[in-house]
C-alpha cells in the first residue's frame, strides 16, 4: 500500500524534472545552434536576401532567407526597425511560432503539475484523517510478557490496593451479585522511576486481559478536535475487547487543573479532557474495562479528573523501603552472575534510590563485570557503578589539573565531610573523592543519610550547613577574597531548601504555619520578606559552620592531605582520620 502512495508521488514528480530538462535543452542547445551575427541580418538585408522576420519582446528574432535558411540573432528592438523592415518589403511578423516539441513539453510539463498538486491534495486528506485515529496503539497479549505482581518488587501495599482491581476484571459477576462496582479508573502516583508502568502492566498480566499504554501528551495536537478524538476512538477499541486495561501515563499533560479565566475552556487540551471524562462516565458498571493513569504530581489534577466515578481510586507508588530496596535488588541479581554481594548493606547504602534507579546500579554493575571480563559481579564492581549512578562517571586521568584545583577542591570536599560527620553523626559519609566526574563536579562526598519519613528542623538546618561547610573551608584556608565558583550547586540546593522550609513547612517566621501554594494572590506577601529571611538564616548557619571548622582545623587539614595523597577516601580511612 505504502509503495503504491509512493508511486503516485514519484510519477508527475519525475514527469515534471524530465519536462524541465528537455525545455531547458531545446532553449538552450536546439535554439542557440542557430543564432548568427547580427552583422550578417544587416548583410542579408541589404542584399535583399531576407524574406521574413519573426520577432517579439525577447532578445532575439527568428530570419528566414530566399533560399530557405533559417536562423536567429540579436533583437535591437529599436523604434525604426520593423519600418524598415517593411520598406524593403519583408515580410513581419509579430509572435514567434512555438514548435511542436515544446508545446508537447510544456503540456506534460502542466499534466504533472496538476496531477502532482491532486495526489498532494488526497494525501494531505488520508493524513489529516490518520491523526484522529489511534492505529499505533495496540492491544498487547500479556501472556506471553509474563507480567505478573511477581515482576514487581516492593510496594506491596499498592499491589494490595489494585488486587480486587484483578479480582474484579478476572470476575466481574460475583461483584455484580453484590451490587458493587468496581472503580472505574485508578491513580497510580509518585516521584519518577517507582514502577508505576510496570504496576499497571502486572495489573493486566494477572488479569490476562489486553493492555493499551498511550501517553497523555500523544492525544495533544495542533488542530482542535484530534485530541478528543482520539480518546473517544481509544475506548471505542478497548470496548472491542470487552475486558481490558486502558493505561494513561503522564495524565497531568491533559488533565491540569483548569483555569476559571478561561472561556468556556474552548482550547485543546480541555476538550480532550472533557472528552476523557465523558467516556469513563459512559462505562457500563460491569463491562470489565479499567482505567489505569499515572502522575508524578496529583495536586496538580482537575477535581474533575479525581471526584469519584472517574478515578476513584488513588494509589500511591512510593519510593521503596529498605525492605522493599532489598527485594529488588534481588529481583534484579536473581538472573545475573554474581558472587559475594552484601545485599542488605546495599539496601541501606541506597537511601532514597527508586526501582528504576537500583535497576540501573545493577546493570552498569553488570556492564563494569563485563568489561573486567569477570566471571562474576562483585562488590567492587557494585562500589564503581554506584559512585557512577550518584555522581556520574569519574574522569581517568586528572595529570591536567594543577596542583591549586586540586588543593581548593580537597578543602571543599573536607569541609563538606567534617561538618557532615561532626553534626550529622547519624548520616554515612561512604566516600569522598577530589576526581572531577562527567555531571561537572570538581570532585564530590557521597553522604547516605538515614531511613526516615519526616525531618526536622534541627536536622534540615544542620544539613544546610553540610552544603555550606565546603564555601566554608575555601574561606578559612584561602580567604574571603579567594572562594571559587565550586559551591555553585551547593548554594542552588541550599536556596532551595531554606525557601522551602519558609514558604512549604512552616518553618520561617515570615509566614508563620501559612503555605505559600494555598495562597491564591500570594503577591500580597511581599517576597522581599522571604528573601531577607532566607538570607539570614543561611549566613547565620555560614558563620556557624566556620566557627565549628575553625575549632576543628587540625583535622580538616588532615583530610585535606590524605586526599591530595590518595585522591579518594572511603568511610573506613575517613573514621580512621578523625580517630587520630
Amino acid at each position: 500500500m505504502n509503495k503504491i502512495k509512493k508511486t503516485k508521488i514519484y510519477i508527475p514528480v519525475i514527469g515534471i524534472a524530465i519536462s524541465l530538462i528537455l525545455i531547458a535543452y531545446v532553449n538552450i542547445f536546439v535554439h542557440s545552434n542557430n543564432m548568427e551575427n547580427y552583422n550578417k541580418f544587416l548583410d542579408d538585408l541589404n542584399s535583399g536576401n531576407v524574406v521574413s522576420v519573426n520577432m517579439d519582446s525577447t532578445d532575439t528574432m527568428d530570419i528566414k532567407t530566399k533560399d530557405g535558411t533559417k536562423y536567429s540573432t540579436d533583437n535591437p528592438r529599436t523604434e525604426t526597425l520593423k519600418e524598415n523592415l517593411l520598406k524593403q518589403n519583408v515580410i513581419v511578423k509579430e509572435n514567434k511560432s512555438v514548435s511542436p516539441v515544446e508545446t508537447a513539453l510544456g503540456l506534460v510539463f502542466l499534466c504533472s503539475v496538476i496531477s502532482l498538486g491532486i495526489t498532494a491534495i488526497k494525501t494531505s486528506k488520508i493524513s489529516s484523517k490518520s491523526m484522529l485515529k489511534v492505529d499505533a496503539i495496540e492491544a498487547h497479549n500479556l501472556d506471553s510478557f509474563k507480567f505478573s505482581f511477581k515482576s514487581f518488587a516492593g510496594n506491596e501495599e499498592a499491589k494490595e490496593s489494585l488486587q480486587d482491581v484483578v479480582d474484579f476484571l478476572k470476575n466481574p459477576e460475583k461483584y455484580a451479585s453484590y451490587g458493587a462496582r468496581m472503580p472505574k479508573g485508578v491513580i497510580l502516583y509518585g516521584s519518577p522511576g517507582t514502577g508505576k508502568t510496570l504496576l499497571a502492566k502486572a495489573v493486566a498480566g494477572e488479569a490476562k486481559v489486553p493492555f493499551y499504554a498511550i501517553s497523555a501528551s500523544d492525544f495533544i495536537q495542533m488542530y482542535v478536535g484530534v485530541g478528543a478524538s482520539r480518546i473517544r476512538n481509544l475506548f471505542k477499541k478497548a470496548k472491542a475487547h470487552g475486558k481490558a486495561v486502558i493505561f494513561i501515563d503522564e495524565i497531568d499533560a491533559i488533565g491540569k487543573k483548569r483555569s476559571s479565566s478561561k472561556n468556556g475552556g474552548s482550547d485543546e487540551r480541555d476538550q480532550t479532557l472533557n472528552a476523557l471524562l465523558t467516556e469513563m462516565s459512559g462505562f457500563n458498571d460491569h463491562n470489565g474495562i479499567v482505567v489505569i493513569a499515572a502522575t508524578n504530581r496529583l495536586d496538580m489534577l482537575d477535581d474533575a479528573l479525581l471526584r469519584p466515578g472517574r478515578f476513584d481510586r488513588h494509589v500511591e507508588v512510593a519510593l521503596p523501603d529498605v525492605a522493599a530496596r532489598e527485594d529488588i535488588l534481588r529481583l534484579y541479581l536473581k538472573n545475573k552472575p554474581c558472587e559475594d554481594i552484601d545485599i542488605k548493606t546495599l539496601a541501606k547504602k541506597c537511601t532514597y534510590f527508586s526501582g528504576a534507579k537500583l535497576e540501573s546500579l545493577i546493570n552498569e554493575a553488570a556492564i563494569l563485570a563485563c568489561k573486567d571480563q569477570k566471571p562474576y559481579i562483585n562488590e567492587e564492581h557494585i562500589e564503581k557503578a554506584f559512585s557512577r549512578v550518584v555522581a556520574g562517571h569519574e574522569k581517568i586521568n586528572i595529570d591536567s589539573l594543577s596542583h591549586e584545583d586540586l588543593k581548593i577542591t580537597a578543602y571543599h570536599e573536607a569541609g563538606h565531610a567534617l561538618i557532615s560527620k561532626l553534626m550529622l553523626p547519624c548520616d554515612n559519609v561512604s566516600k569522598i573523592t577530589i576526581i572531577p566526574t562527567s555531571n561537572g563536579a570538581g570532585g564530590y562526598t557521597l553522604t547516605i543519610p538515614k531511613d526516615t519519613n519526616y525531618q526536622t528542623l534541627d536536622y534540615l538546618n544542620k544539613r544546610l550547613m553540610v552544603m555550606l561547610g565546603g564555601r566554608a573551608a575555601e574561606e578559612i584556608i584561602f580567604g574571603s577574597d579567594k572562594v571559587t565558583t565550586g559551591a555553585f550547586n551547593d548554594l542552588k540546593t541550599a536556596t532551595s531548601l531554606v525557601t522551602a522550609m519558609i514558604t512549604q513547612y512552616g518553618m520561617g517566621e515570615s509566614l508563620g504555619l501559612l503555605n505559600l501554594s494555598e495562597i491564591q494572590n500570594s503577591s500580597s506577601i511581599s517576597s522581599q520578606d522571604v528573601v531577607t529571611e532566607s538570607r539570614e538564616k543561611l549566613l547565620s548557619l555560614y558563620n556557624e559552620a566556620k566557627d565549628i571548622l575553625v575549632a576543628h582545623l587540625s583535622t580538616l587539614n588532615l583530610i585535606a592531605e590524605e586526599l591530595l595523597d590518595k585522591e579518594t577516601l572511603m568511610e573506613e580511612e575517613l573514621e580512621r582520620l578523625l580517630s587520630t
